[in-house]
């Protein structure tokens, strides 16, 4: 006889666990302490009783903590459990037909007294075998049962009354169920990945180290870059980025503006890592040492900053790697080493790795410690240049691999691609994700899109980190120049998604002018040449960034990215966008006119059954932006924004409440 299974007694079926990411294929994501709520969809046959039970346990390893299912009818059961540590877990939704609930299911319906003797005589049955399964205490019990059950079914003045009274213990029915038969049962068994606080809300500022001088034309330092510390932390950033900071290579250097011809003086991308005095586990001595680096990280910790640097997996033509590990590039047929290229993008000053050479194993391995290298300098967030350009079963094993040992490492991946290339990098493990944010900038296209990130499927991995520029993306609107554009854009990543950044600068300044017309780059952009910011002019708008982030910091429900919900709003010139933190009960209303010039109004609904807001009663809405309040009434109502004074309003719901001394007060 062919084809068998290897056990056909096992009666369950586990149909479904949900969520899921892929039928388990990846892991969910979730933070440290937030409750993982599961559904599963478990049958069998016939009218036996299924159990379900949910076990979890740390990355396979020590203690296994088992939860029962709770059914809810229609044959779906739910449990949840809370990890409160970083880490990967598994967890398994384990289902069997349970005997010994079968028979007090069935014991209960019988009403006839010879049917309950013999049924008292089935369950003695049982519980002989349970009491063999179970420890000695346990096991007393189960056999003094077993015995009473005898007892009771031999006794010919026992009624069916007392006789169920008997085998219907409760209490030790769940010493029973402790010991259950399980042989038979049947497993289904996922991943999980759980992450520090920081993957979930975070607020990048990124800078080049270089051109952070006080002085114009000087080269930047890392001492230079400290003494900006309390500016970025009272401005509310909990992140800075750098770009690479390694030396920079000599050969192809790039000049001004992406130019082929350096001058003397030009310095070149700071992303064409490796020269002469080192590659990827070193620094560019003008920025200064190693002490230096600590100091500065030392510095940005006692802020509440953390440092996060850039990951690039590509070589200067003259980085120490080409000439010791020529096998790890790829050759054109003249013999000379294939550079990097996007047509009609040419980087003429990188050397990409090849993933395909034969000798992958010791690449991976180097690749890998250089993030081990600088986990020991202090870092523990990573922004990832161009993952999508890199095998993708490399940056599986290396996340993984990082992280079980540094469950506190955070991997950004900055991807500008194809959707489902960027859904696939997420699912293999990175934390946080760009988005097209940068170029989504309708009414339409901004409500489709989050829509498709805070509810769809990939809720469930894909974490997004909204940037309305970057040092390569001078976006067609802020090129405008309008100061309305560029603060319905900030308002816009910082209460759309628990992770933001901007390219600092240049966005507290408000740097518009394009390389060059159609073109994305910024002109005198400072990924070639140092830039000198006068980071103190009356006009920047880091008076609003702060005020932004300090809402971002008091409200929960701009913390995260589950419970936004769109508003229906008259305008097509203003959406309106609602979060919630349940736990808290914060509610947050977002209100932006995107249109840069004129004013827009428009009536906004709530369904304010679902805030738990008396739709006949006053509530408050205090903008958090102007400090301004209204008292509202009912689910619509008209909001108006001129985008010279605000384009937006970041409005707290508040309740009206009654009190004990009976006067009027707001939660």
């Amino acid at each position: 006889m062919t084809d068998m299974p290897a056990e056909g007694r096992c009666r369950a079926v586990i149909d479904s666990v949900l969520p899921d990411v892929d039928g388990g294929r990846y892991p969910l994501k979730r933070i440290a302490g937030e409750r993982v709520a599961l559904e599963a969809r478990c049958y069998a046959d016939g009218h036996d009783r299924l159990r379900v039970v949910l076990c979890w346990q740390a990355d396979g390893r020590g203690e296994v903590y088992e939860v029962e299912m709770t059914p809810e009818g229609n044959d779906v059961w739910r449990a949840a459990f809370q990890p409160r540590v970083p880490g990967r877990y598994r967890y398994s939704v384990i289902a069997w037909v349970d005997a010994f609930d079968s028979w007090m299911h069935d014991l209960e319906r019988r009403e006839e007294l010879q049917d309950i003797r013999t049924a008292l005589a089935v369950g003695a049955a049982l519980l002989q075998t349970a009491a063999g399964r179970a420890p000695r205490g346990d096991a007393e019990l189960l056999n003094a049962w077993r015995a009473r059950l005898c007892d009771a079914a031999g006794d010919p003045h026992s009624d069916a009354g007392s006789l169920k009274m008997i085998a219907l213990d409760s209490a030790r029915a769940d010493v029973a169920r402790r010991h259950a038969d399980r042989r038979f049962a049947v497993r289904r068994s996922y991943e999980l990945v759980v992450d520090r606080r920081r993957a979930e809300f975070s607020t990048w500022y990124e800078l080049f180290p270089r051109s952070s001088a006080a002085q114009d034309g000087k080269h930047g330092t890392f001492n230079d870059v400290e003494r900006q510390l309390p500016r970025l932390a009272r401005m509310g950033f909990d992140v800075l980025y750098f770009p690479p900071i390694h030396p920079i290579g000599r050969v192809n250097r790039k000049g001004s503006n992406n130019s082929l011809a350096a001058a003397p003086a030009d310095v070149g991308s700071p992303w064409a890592i490796g020269a002469a005095e080192g590659g990827h586990k070193d620094i560019l001595a003008a920025l200064g040492g190693f002490e230096d680096f600590h100091a500065l990280v030392a510095s940005a910790a006692r802020l509440g900053i953390e440092i996060a640097l850039d990951l690039a997996f590509q070589c200067a033509p003259d980085h120490p790697y080409v000439a010791e590990h020529p096998q790890w590039f790829r050759r054109r047929p003249d013999g000379s080493v294939q550079y990097a290229e996007n047509p009609p993008k040419r980087y003429q000053d990188i050397y990409p790795f090849d993933f395909e050479t034969e000798d992958w194993r010791a690449l991976w391995a180097e690749l890998k410690s250089i993030v081990d290298f600088w986990i020991g300098q202090g870092i523990k967030i990573f922004r990832v240049d161009n993952p999508h350009t890199k095998a993708l079963g490399f940056w599986q094993w290396l996340i993984g691999a990082v992280q079980r040992d540094h469950a506190d490492v955070i991997f950004l991946a900055e991807a500008f691609t194809r959707p489902t290339v960027m859904r696939g990098l997420a699912k293999l493990g990175f934390s946080q994700s760009y988005t097209y944010f940068t170029w989504r900038n309708s009414k339409q296209e901004l409500t489709d899109y989050f829509s498709e990130l805070c509810t769809g499927p990939s809720r469930e991995y894909y974490r997004p980190n909204l940037w309305p520029n970057t040092p390569d993306i001078l976006p067609e609107p802020l090129q405008s120049g309008l100061r309305p554009v560029f603060a319905a854009r900030l308002v816009l990543a910082a209460t759309l998604s628990g992770n933001y950044g901007i390219y600092g600068p240049t966005y507290e300044l408000m740097e518009s002018a394009a390389r060059e017309p159609g073109s994305e780059e910024y002109l005198d952009s400072e990924k070639y040449q140092l830039r000198h910011w006068s980071l103190g002019r009356p006009d920047s708008l880091r008076s609003l960034i702060a005020r932004v982030n300090r809402v971002r910091r008091e409200n929960p429900a701009l913390q995260a990215n589950q419970g936004l919900r769109f508003c229906p709003i008259d305008n097509e010139h203003l959406i309106a966008y609602l979060k919630r933190d349940v736990a808290s009960g914060n509610v947050v209303l977002t209100v932006v006119n995107l249109d840069p010039v004129y004013v827009q109004s428009g009536w906004l609904e709530l369904e304010l059954e679902s805030l738990g807001i008396d739709p006949r009663a006053d509530y408050q809405v205090h903008d958090l932006l102007s400090d301004q309040r209204y008292l509202w009434r009912g689910p619509r109502n008209y909001v108006s924004l001129d985008p010279q004074r605000m384009p937006a309003h970041v409005l707290r719901l508040r309740h009206r409440l009654r009190s004990e001394h009976d006067f009027d007060y707001f939660l």
